[in-house]
């Protein structure tokens, strides 16, 4: 594993697998270059699944810059690396080797109705600046496929939730203020609908990807899991009212903490995947 250990990062996560003789860890930013090659050359992969990013959407907004270098000049770097990795092994493992990229279904943008859903075919037509340096990463992707012969593959998934989720996002947010008795920010009306996808549901659908995935191919992961985004807050509260009964001094109930802030620049409105 190969992880910068940015604000996000930490080693805690893993201590399940940290005496697994298959597990290694390697802390390099994948911007650089001269550690990919080195890690590469170590280790020998016969397949990269390349899930590293910058992917809080807030973040982004208010400093785009990060977001542009890591999604976007880190994904060429990994790309460049595993292809002057990729091209002089030999044949049989060279026609096995996988590069497959993870991304997001917020690069097709918003949907508008109540029952459209985005397809591997949806255009694309990012809103943030998180959305738009994976969309950009997605195209290069693919580029080196179609140019180089590089074997790529592209996963696009929906909102994911999970153990060992960082506390900026929605979930774990709300959880960790509730208990600390302090308030539960939710964006505009939170009308907002996201496909939430369980993560070790997505684990299981990106092993089967890079393990019987077509070179070439798109493939959208979603959990069927519609939900908006109060509706998800308002789940939460009233799941500590059972979980949490002692609550924070001053607090009759969790929900009396939500509160409506002013919706962020360029929201989408619904993602929602056709995971058929």
């Amino acid at each position: 594993m190969v992880d910068k250990l940015t604000y996000a990062g930490n080693l805690e996560s893993l201590a399940v697998v940290a005496e697994s003789e298959r597990y290694a860890f390697e802390q390099v930013d994948i911007c650089d270059r001269a550690e990919l090659d080195r890690v590469f050359a170590q280790y020998q992969p016969d397949v990269v699944m390349h899930l590293a990013a910058e992917s809080h959407v807030d973040r982004s907004i208010d400093g785009p810059a990060a977001f542009i270098e890591t999604n976007v000049v880190g994904t060429y770097t990994m790309l460049e690396a595993a292809r002057h990795y990729w091209q002089p092994l030999a044949a049989e493992k060279k026609l096995a080797f996988r590069f497959h990229h993870i991304s997001t279904d917020e690069v097709y943008g918003d949907l508008h109705g109540t029952d459209d859903l985005f397809t591997e075919t949806t255009p694309y037509a990012p809103s943030s600046p998180y959305s738009a340096s994976k969309a950009s990463s997605d195209h290069l992707v693919r580029a080196w496929l179609r140019t180089y012969g590089l074997p790529t593959l592209v996963t696009n998934c929906s909102n994911n939730y999970g153990p060992y989720h960082f506390p900026e996002k929605l979930i774990p947010l709300v959880i960790l203020n509730a208990v600390a008795g302090k308030p539960l920010p939710v964006y505009g009306n939170g009308a907002q609908v996201r496909d939430w996808l369980y993560v070790e549901d997505h684990a299981r659908a990106l092993y089967q990807v890079v393990t019987e995935g077509v070179v070439g191919e798109t493939y959208n992961i979603g959990g069927h899991n519609e939900r908006k985004n109060i509706e998800v807050v308002q789940t939460i509260c009233d799941l500590l009212e059972e979980l949490a009964p002692n609550k924070p001094q001053g607090v009759a109930n969790y929900r009396d903490l939500i509160i409506y802030v002013k919706d962020r620049p360029g929201h989408d409105m619904r993602y929602a995947i056709d995971a058929g």
